[in-house]
């Protein structure tokens, strides 16, 4: 994601995540209109899939008032805004970014990053949404997302502290309370290896959950998180045409839309 903070370990740390293009094939294809592309061959074919794929990128206060109408223009047709970080930090940009996303003509969403080993996923996710991360079927929000990977604030534990089954209960104790207060499940951002790590592959969240992939170079090559077939949203990059990380949506702006409204 966009750090707006510390740097999370997935950015910086060569065991979850080089900042390097994609280097290694990704078992999803993603569908462009009627024609469906394998991401293989990276790195060439990841740009040339972003020239032609429903592109979209992640924010945080990193970039500060964003030029929503400039990234219209390069083609962005959805964005992620950071919200909230546990139960202690709001993004102070957070009304420029989300708010003039949508006032530029793009499809827009909230999220959140997780501290699981701050508070319980239930406050957390109480604390994201009332403070962004609320969602309504306008088909301009996106669903609320929860960002969970690597500790960026204690290299020793990067999984919080938490046991396996201590972690997937917290994600669903997050997810619950985001459902119970929005009507939507949350997506989940996250890298495979971590997700290995930190939970154990579980397998029991997939089904009611959007994949969000950040994978940028062979570390995570050649699987997804147990349960999941395909991702809705994939972070390919931290660097491009759009601010922040770069992301594409395996799918039509059609389809998108109907992902926003809950669909």
């Amino acid at each position: 994601m966009a750090r707006d903070r510390k740097p999370s370990l997935t950015r910086t740390h060569p065991q979850f995540r080089s900042r390097a293009h994609l280097s290694a094939a990704a078992v999803a294809a993603l569908t462009v209109g009627a024609t469906t592309l394998a991401l293989t061959e990276i790195p060439a074919a990841a740009t040339s899939i972003a020239a032609s794929a429903t592109k979209g990128h992640d924010v945080s206060s990193h970039q500060k008032n964003v030029n929503w109408p400039s990234a219209k223009a390069k083609g962005a047709t959805f964005a992620y805004v950071k919200a909230t970080e546990s139960t202690t930090y709001r993004n102070p940009y957070f009304s420029q970014q989300y708010d003039g996303a949508r006032k530029a003509g793009i499809i827009r969403g909230a999220y959140h990053f997780a501290l699981p080993d701050r508070s319980s996923g239930a406050s957390q996710a109480a604390y994201f949404v009332a403070h962004g991360g609320d969602w309504k079927a306008d088909g301009w929000t996106l669903p609320p997302a929860l960002d969970i990977e690597n500790n960026p604030y204690d290299k020793k534990h990067g999984c919080y502290g938490l046991s396996k089954t201590g972690m997937v209960n917290w994600i669903k104790a997050f997810s619950a309370e985001v459902n119970r207060e929005t009507g939507r499940r949350p997506v989940i951002y996250t890298t495979t290896l971590w997700w290995k790590t930190c939970t154990g592959n579980n397998s029991s969240l997939a089904s009611a959950h959007a994949l969000w992939i950040a994978r940028h170079e062979s570390a995570d090559a050649g699987s997804l998180p147990a349960g999941w077939s395909y991702w809705t949203f994939w972070q390919y990059d931290n660097s491009g045409s759009l601010p922040g990380d770069q992301n594409l949506f395996n799918g039509t702006v059609s389809q998108l839309r109907k992902f926003a409204r809950g669909y």
